[in-house]
């Protein structure tokens, strides 16, 4: 395989399919991990105050959540140590991941596992994987 056919690419889903995508992804743990989304955002992004949230397919199979306005975002968690600037598409990768981890812990649910790691995948290849590897470290 050529380094072009690995790429994981991503696709925002339009408006007429979102209501489809976090049961598709979640299962029944679809309204829970939504809320863990807009938890971590608010967690890790203390001038978070809510907005509309763009939902991306990506081509292994994963999902993430990004806020629709493309601004840069103070991103700081405490646990870590972590606190620099990213842009929302990062903001959103890892906020999902967070929730993720989160959803999983909870759940013990083996597909929301699978949706961490496909998300990861994404992440480390992502132009700002660098921030967002580090934030959830």
């Amino acid at each position: 395989m050529t380094m072009t056919q690995d790429r994981i690419t991503s696709s925002v889903v339009p408006e007429e399919l979102r209501m489809n995508v976090l049961p598709r992804y979640l299962g029944r743990h679809y309204l829970t991990g939504e809320s863990y989304v807009y938890d971590w955002a608010a967690r890790l992004d203390r001038s978070y105050q809510g907005g509309l949230w763009l939902f991306f397919t990506l081509s292994n199979g994963g999902f993430y959540m990004a806020p629709a306005e493309a601004s840069r975002v103070h991103v700081h968690w405490h646990m870590n140590g972590y606190s620099d600037m990213m842009g929302s598409d990062a903001f959103g990768i890892t906020v999902t991941l967070f929730a993720l981890c989160h959803l999983a812990e909870k759940t013990l649910d083996d597909a929301i596992i699978e949706r961490y790691h496909q998300l990861r995948q994404f992440a480390a290849q992502h132009v700002e994987a660098a921030n967002i590897l580090r934030a959830i470290d």
